[in-house]
């Protein structure tokens, strides 16, 4: 079977592949690895025979993607978080960065590590590629030579023993950390609802107008009182039911469907009148329910209040669908490709409306190939960009920095005229795991048998542990300080401390919600670069 697979790369890529995935669904103490059990299954294959191997373009195709296609869906929340937030959290991760290094520093002189194999623990703790790839590149420079030498071969030893640690360190802190700290994610989750696009359980409810203080009121205002969290859909007035509007004036008796979440809706309750067991949302047969696909590239990127809907039809648009998630539907919500909407319209005006939004489910399983190629060329043209900086350290963001920096610019601008640079929801989410699942099988198999022959030489043991105390370390007292004193989001700071899309799989895992994707791709780009120039002053300070 060993001959079989070193013969034929494909089919140990997706034995490993299929392996993994299987193993990452087994459930142990209530938690599961998820897609992470790639790469140590990928381990295991490359440790049994150093000619079980594939192509190193497998592991940056993948990166590549990866970064890719979270960055484009991230873009606008990147952003939004980081003018909601500011610098602040970027600081904090820095910090812990810093300390990160010291703690290297002082294993370093505790355990007599060559500089380059401390140097690239660094860089191997912090599962960043490109941080090691610079680290080779300054040490060739320093040589002056072509041949890279011992202290080349000490830095990937350092990088490729580390680097499973780097990832299985930083989940064990973020279960410990969760455990210690107590964490109600759901509550949590509740909490940042109304700041960010989390999927809401939505309802409706038929409301008998009977507050008297609400009489005459304007629903803008009405609105305003009810923490703009839900939405008014049809009123009754008498025999006649029509669609509300900003500027609709409430009168007593009337009856007004209303969609939100059950805390919004009860609220709503308490401070309009009571609540209506007769449904008006089907009492007039002038007026149809309807859910739409968005596949149209014209109205993709714009905000629902920018497409005037109600000025060319009497029409209101309640909820959105993306993915899983449901979401309230407001005048600043911006469409997406892939997304579902459920509006209300008048039977003859359906068609019209479908026109609009295009409704075609097929069209939304083609890529772009037009605008996901020269994105990705984009970002990996930024990616060789080779940025200098005084004392002579170089680097560059290569493949992962570059296609994500771009990917959160083009993400954030969602079109360029008539290009649309973000992805339909379930084929970006197609590519992204497809792009992780390449990245953990391609490193877990090239660092195998590395990684069992170091761990057999002498001081394997000793570096080995080293590295688990800095990735455990640092992620937890990361966790344990951003959450007890700067009052961070766990949910944000787990994304913050993966530094690696396995260890974010395994975030989002836990947390049940999509919030650690926010940390993540909020920091990546910054804790990249300052990785990157960590490990080069590592080398130069200990060298």
């Amino acid at each position: 079977m060993i001959e079989i697979l070193k013969q034929n790369q494909l089919l140990l890529l997706f034995v490993v592949s299929a392996l993994g995935y299987l193993v990452g669904s087994i459930r142990i103490a209530g938690t599961r690895l998820g897609v992470a059990a790639v790469l140590f299954v990928g381990l295991g294959f490359g440790a049994m025979d150093p000619g079980l191997q594939v192509p190193k373009i497998v592991i940056f195709l993948g990166l590549t993607i990866f970064v890719y296609t979270i960055g484009l869906s991230s873009g606008p929340g990147f952003f939004a978080t980081f003018q909601r937030r500011g610098a602040k959290d970027i600081i904090f991760v820095l910090a812990m960065l810093l300390l990160s290094a010291v703690a290297t520093v002082g294993l370093h002189y505790v355990f007599q590590f060559h500089a380059s194999m401390s140097a690239g623990m660094f860089a191997g703790v912090t599962t960043n590629t490109p941080a090691l790839a610079g680290l080779l590149d300054l040490i060739q420079h320093s040589n002056g030579s072509t041949d890279l030498g011992d202290a080349a071969k000490n830095a990937v030893v350092g990088y490729s023993l580390s680097y499973p640690m780097g990832v299985l360190g930083v989940m064990l802190a973020i279960y410990a950390a969760q455990r210690w700290l107590r964490i109600d994610y759901r509550a949590e989750e509740e909490k940042l609802r109304k700041d960010y696009a989390i999927d809401t359980q939505l309802l409706s409810r038929t409301l008998l107008v009977s507050n008297k203080e609400y009489d005459g009121r304007e629903l803008r205002y009405v609105y305003q009182d009810c923490d703009r969290s839900v939405l008014f859909a049809r009123i009754q007035r008498g025999d006649e039911i029509r669609l509300s509007h900003w500027d609709t004036r409430l009168r007593l008796n009337d009856k007004i469907v209303i969609v939100g979440s059950l805390e919004a809706v009860e609220k709503a309750t308490q401070l309009l009148g009571t609540r209506v067991d007769a449904d008006i949302s089907y009492d007039n047969t002038d007026y149809e329910s309807t859910k739409l696909f968005v596949s149209n590239s014209a109205v993709v990127g714009q905000s629902i209040a920018s497409l005037n809907l109600q000025q060319h039809f009497p029409a209101l648009i309640t909820r959105v669908q993306r993915g899983d998630m449901e979401l309230l539907a407001s005048s600043d919500t911006i469409l997406e490709l892939g997304d579902r909407i459920q509006l209300i319209a008048r039977s003859g005006d359906l068609e019209d409306i479908t026109k609009l939004f295009g409704n075609s489910y097929e069209s939304l399983s083609h890529i772009n190939l037009l605008s996901f190629g020269s994105g990705m060329a984009l970002g990996l043209l930024f990616g060789m960009v080779t940025f200098q900086l005084p004392g002579g350290i170089s680097f560059s963001l290569g493949f992962a920095g570059g296609p994500m920096v771009v990917a959160l610019v083009l993400g954030q601008l969602r079109r360029t005229g008539p290009i649309v640079w973000t992805l339909p929801y379930s084929a970006n989410l197609t590519l992204r795991q497809f792009g992780l699942i390449l990245l953990l099988a391609g490193i877990g198999i090239r660092s195998g048998h590395t990684f069992l022959a170091t761990l057999q030489a002498g001081g394997g043991g000793v570096l080995f542990l080293c590295a688990a105390f800095l990735s455990f370390f640092t992620a937890f007292i990361t966790l344990v300080i951003g959450y007890r004193f700067l009052h961070i989001p766990f949910s944000f700071l787990t994304g913050m401390v993966a530094n690696q899309p396995a260890i974010l799989d395994y975030a989002i895992e836990q947390s049940d919600n999509k919030l650690p994707t926010i940390g993540f791709t909020m920091i990546l780009p910054v804790s990249m670069i300052a990785k990157i120039l960590f490990v080069q002053v590592l080398f130069v300070a200990l060298h």
